[in-house]
């Protein structure tokens, strides 16, 4: 009895794996190393380059092949950059027209006073893989109290506005309480119009920012505030949604949804958790994350926003946000969900991720200490939509952690490959799905009978259960999946 409890525990643990199993990571660019990579990215222009942005103050461009020999030197502006720690040449954006007008923007520090800075260059006119260094216009400059915490992803959203991120200003803690501060630009995301200036500004106000004509001195840049480092946030291309995470101060780092006014808390909240005061803080008006994690091996130290994956070389990622940490080195993947939330881990690596970028086949993510750029690849999409409605396929439970119920959600195709399935057979073939315990015990049948093709839900109460790690079993004809669930009380 015991021999086959640990044979089901083996293969309910190579059932979990599965996932990870189909995908991998590989060097996307073997013949490429750069210094610092902070970014990547790829303008809308048809062109299928890479543009890799270096922290010390050069950008990169090559052509996105895999056998590519070498990278050109697009811009070097690394005389002028403050470089070192969290401070450098950190962002880079494409104006949705580039194609046409060859504008582009980037952030970073400089010194004597140290500030950060927001301008716009422009490509040359005899070659698209250099910079005009003379076009260099500056939208927005913003002295810097202490030398971290500067944000500086910088991104075109979908309403073609310049989104902009600032950290709370540094040191630890917020001590300016910038974070909270809307007469102040610190610990907040603008939006800002780059192509109408008003004004004595270099840009404009679009008119539907939250507190754009407001009479109590609030920044009218202000998009989202209550932030204390969103160094990395990204667009859904397919939905729009803004995706942003906000490194942490000692215990946990988290994922936002970013929507126009909203409060995201700190330094009241990190994550979510009273910070100042440490306890009993008033929550009122806050957005919460949707997604933390602690500071500890299996999390992390530092997150690192990352993209929803919308590619064709990852099936298994579809409509997932892909994110990492810059110490520990994990990679998760996030589906939300009708406001639920499912977060796998996909690898452990020993890579100091510091940014991610996608090209609409591939996301890719940026090794620091190694100075490549690596890709995640697993089933190509066009092989799944062969097989779209021939397939079973079990669902992750949600809510997941739960208590004490959740809800599991699988598919029993139609398949002329599998006639059992098929209307003759009447009732269907028979479906069992089982829940086991940590040591491969089972806890309870929740489905033992025929089932006819079709999407089906089942609810899991785990009342009468400890707190710990169960897995659920699917097995259908040929076709068994595991995967787990964590009841927490």
């Amino acid at each position: 009895m015991k021999f086959l409890k640990t044979t089901l525990f083996i293969l309910i643990l190579a059932d979990i794996l599965t996932l990870q199993a189909q995908l991998k990571i590989e060097q996307a660019f073997p013949n490429l190393t750069f210094s610092q990579p902070v970014e990547i990215q790829q303008p809308t222009d048809g062109t299928n380059r890479l543009f890799v942005v270096s922290q010390r103050g050069k950008i990169f461009v090559f052509e996105n092949d895999e056998q590519v020999t070498a990278s050109n030197t697009f811009l070097d502006i690394e005389f002028k950059v403050l470089s070192g720690g969290e401070l450098g040449l950190l962002g880079l954006a494409f104006h949705p027209d580039y194609e046409t007008n060859g504008y582009f923007y980037v952030y970073y520090n400089v010194s004597n006073p140290r500030r950060s800075i927001v301008s716009r260059f422009t490509v040359s006119s005899t070659d698209p893989n250099s910079a005009d260094q003379t076009s260099e216009f500056v939208l927005l400059e913003l002295e810097q109290p202490f030398s971290n915490h500067n944000g500086g992803k910088i991104a075109f959203g979908p309403d073609g506005y310049l989104y902009i991120s600032l950290g709370d200003g540094g040191s630890g803690g917020d001590p300016l309480n910038s974070g909270q501060d809307l007469k102040t630009l610190l610990g907040a995301i603008l939006r800002i119009d780059a192509d109408n200036p008003t004004g004595n500004l270099n840009y404009g106000i679009p008119q539907d920012n939250p507190f754009a004509g407001n009479n109590l001195g609030y920044r009218e840049e202000i998009y989202a505030f209550g932030l204390r480092n969103v160094w990395k946030f990204s667009f859904d291309s397919e939905t729009g949604v803004m995706w942003g995470a906000d490194v942490g101060q000692n215990e946990w780092e988290e994922i936002n949804i970013i929507e126009s006014g909203k409060n995201y808390g700190w330094r009241i909240m990190e994550g979510l958790h009273c910070y100042n005061p440490s306890s009993n803080c008033n929550q009122t008006g806050l957005t919460l994350p949707i997604w933390e994690y602690g500071h500890n091996s299996a999390g992390g130290y530092s997150i690192t926003g990352g993209e929803v994956y919308r590619g064709t070389n990852a099936a298994e990622l579809l409509g997932k946000y892909v994110y990492g940490d810059f110490v520990s080195g994990n990679i998760w993947a996030l589906k939300y969900e009708n406001e639920n939330v499912i977060n796998e881990l996909l690898f452990e690596t020993s890579h100091g991720i510091s940014a991610f970028g996608a090209d609409g086949k591939d996301i890719f993510f940026a090794s620091y200490s190694q100075g490549r750029i690596y890709k995640i690849v697993g089933e190509p999409v066009s092989n799944v939509e062969e097989r779209q409605g021939f397939n079973y396929k079990l669902e992750q439970n949600y809510p997941n952690p739960f208590n004490p119920t959740t809800k599991i959600k699988f598919t029993i195709p139609t398949s002329p490959q599998t006639p059992l399935l098929s209307k003759e057979r009447g009732r269907g073939e028979v479906v069992t799905l089982k829940v086991y315990n940590l040591l491969g015990s089972q806890v309870v049948t929740l489905l033992n009978k025929p089932m006819p093709a079709g999407s089906y839900e089942v609810e899991f109460d785990g009342s009468n259960l400890s707190s710990g790690v169960y897995f659920y079993r699917l097995a259908a004809d040929e076709f068994i999946n595991t995967k787990s669930m964590l009841l927490v009380k």
